[in-house]
């Protein structure tokens, strides 16, 4: 999956950007915790850096 991808994909389960910097960084408004996410666009997330958002997120 590319960042891109994820970044649509925490969107559309209700995630919202909170701040920029060296990372994106979401929150949930029901859901805890933030959620840093690089600016790599049309790079592929690495497996073990998307296992771990995903769980963060509550996804699968």
């Amino acid at each position: 999956m590319k960042f891109s991808e994820f970044y649509r994909l925490l969107e559309n389960d209700g995630w919202y950007i909170k701040s920029t910097n060296k990372h994106i960084k979401y929150v949930h408004p029901w859901k805890p915790g933030i959620i840093p996410v690089g600016k790599h666009g049309s790079k592929e997330v690495p497996t073990g850096t998307l296992k771990k958002m995903l769980k963060d997120a509550g996804l699968k």
